[in-house]
């Protein structure tokens, strides 16, 4: 009961980090965007938040450092994504426990290339050609807390460069997970993308908001049915997080270009922003369907006219002796959706050395918690 008392205090103290800091979450007001994108195809296909989900997947914990524990011991995972606007998009993440230090250590790179573009003065006379991308490295360690707690910290530098301007920041994410094995209960809270700018892209402006986020989420395994339901509360520093979106100002009677204003709470439009929901089915011991729903996304990237599946993300895993294969499939908005795929294996099955790596400990198994 007490670490549980800590637990939310630490919640509302990130919150309340959040809420001074980075008090919006409009598209475009922050710096270092890329730290949102998915990381994983099993991440994309569950919505792009995964803080609480116990499936054996490494790349689960890129979403909450607690998430690295003994069962994904060894375990290498890559994925591609397969942007919009030709944007390609990589990461790659392992695990590795040491079971004298009580502690499963994680770490990662994921790197997104927009490619060249073609740079012109102000006449559109050509004056080269330039190249942008993103990219951020992490360092994570997880503990066990008794039976049924972990809590872990992620600390990462992320670089980016536009053209000829580039930036750096400093971040770290901190979480707390508890898992009921008995109940099959999965909740875990983290605050992710705290930190600062130690290199502005223009040295005389400000430093630019980081995308902080706080999120909890909570994970249901079915007893009788092999199905994960999960729900991830995330921007929770702040309630209101609508904006004044022009695509949703109503037309009068005449359809003239003046706007019907109302004075609606909009509550339960306000409420469901902050929520994703979704559910993982597993059929037997080698195929899992995945498929979740934001409400956020599919407020402010539909139309009022063409709602379409935005909003939507699905996907698919195929878990074989040696490895795992993850596909996801998000509907950001009417106008399309990306593709993400993903490998997983576990290099003990794949390079047995020896000796040698024994010594390393390579070849051992842990529980899963």
């Amino acid at each position: 009961m007490r670490l549980l008392k800590q637990l939310f205090l630490g919640a509302a103290i990130c919150s309340s980090l959040g809420n001074a800091v980075y008090a919006q979450v409009v598209g475009g007001t922050h710096a270092m965007e890329f730290l949102n994108v998915a990381n994983s195809a099993h991440v994309t296909a569950l919505g792009g938040l995964a803080p609480a989900m116990p499936t054996q997947d490494v790349s689960l914990a890129w979403q909450n450092p607690s998430m690295y524990r003994p069962g994904l011991h060894n375990q290498l995972s890559f994925n591609y994504n397969m942007y919009y606007a030709d944007i390609k998009a990589i990461n790659l993440q392992y695990a590795y426990h040491v079971p004298k230090w009580n502690t499963t250590f994680g770490g990662g790179v994921q790197s997104l290339n927009y490619g060249t573009f073609a740079a012109a003065d102000i006449y559109g006379n050509f004056m080269g050609v330039v190249r942008a991308n993103d990219m951020v490295v992490n360092l994570s360690a997880s503990r066990s807390y008794g039976e049924r707690w972990r809590y872990g910290a992620t600390l990462k530098y992320a670089h980016s460069i536009l053209a000829d301007r580039t930036a750096g920041a400093l971040l770290a994410d901190v979480g707390v997970t508890y898992m009921d094995t008995t109940n099959k209960i999965t909740i875990g809270i983290v605050g992710r993308n705290m930190g600062v700018m130690t290199k502005r892209y223009n040295p005389n402006n400000t430093a630019e908001p980081l995308p902080f986020d706080l999120n909890i989420g909570i994970t249901k395994e079915l007893k009788n049915l092999p199905l994960k339901i999960f729900v991830v509360a995330h921007h929770l520093y702040k309630w209101d997080i609508r904006y004044n979106n022009p695509a949703d100002k109503k037309k009068n009677f005449f359809d003239t270009d003046s706007a019907v204003t109302d004075d609606k709470s909009y509550f339960a439009d306000k409420l469901f922003r902050h929520i994703n929901l979704g559910a993982e089915l597993t059929l037997g011991k080698r195929l899992g369907i995945m498929v979740a729903y934001s409400h956020l996304r599919r407020s402010e990237l539909s139309t009022l006219e063409v709602k379409g599946m935005a909003g939507f993300s699905f996907g698919g895993s195929l878990y074989l002796n040696k490895l795992q294969v993850h596909y996801g499939r998000s509907v950001m908005a009417t106008a399309g959706a990306y593709n993400e795929l993903g490998i997983n294996i576990s290099l003990d099955k794949f390079f047995k050395v020896g000796a040698k790596t024994e010594s390393w400990g390579w070849n051992n198994n842990y529980p899963n918690w």
